[in-house]
């Protein structure tokens, strides 16, 4: 098991810029693809940012690309979005996500399905 527990979030103006932090514990997380997604009302949730294990690399979604970095630090066992230049588009509950995969495999949505989530924190953005 992998506990996933997330803080960070707010409200923002746009323009602005937010830090998110998802902690794990439990099993091995340094083995496990890193993920945040997000889901806005009315809409599906979707892939923001993922970084491997092995590299690592990382991937972005096209939207927040040049403006969202992810990292982690395996020591502290936890998993960051920094996010800058913030739109009201960006608004949506952050959602961040381990998955068994391979070493500089971002994780395909179906291993974060069969992996950890954690709670969800909110991110509005004012314009």
């Amino acid at each position: 098991q992998v506990q996933l527990v997330q803080s960070g979030g707010g409200l923002v103006q746009a323009g602005g810029s937010l830090r998110l932090s998802c902690a794990a514990s439990g099993r091995t997380f340094i083995s496990y693809a890193m993920g945040w997604f997000r889901q806005a009302p009315g809409k599906e949730r979707e892939f923001v940012a993922a970084i491997s294990w092995g590299g690592p690399r990382t991937y972005y979604a096209d939207s927040v690309k040049g403006r969202f970095t992810i990292s982690r630090d395996n020591a502290k066992n936890t998993v960051y979005l920094q996010m800058n230049s913030l739109k009201p588009e960006d608004t949506a509950v952050y959602y961040c996500a381990a998955a068994r995969a391979g070493p500089t495999s971002r994780g395909q949505d179906g291993d974060y399905e069969r992996g950890y989530w954690g709670q969800g924190t909110q991110v509005t953005v004012s314009s």
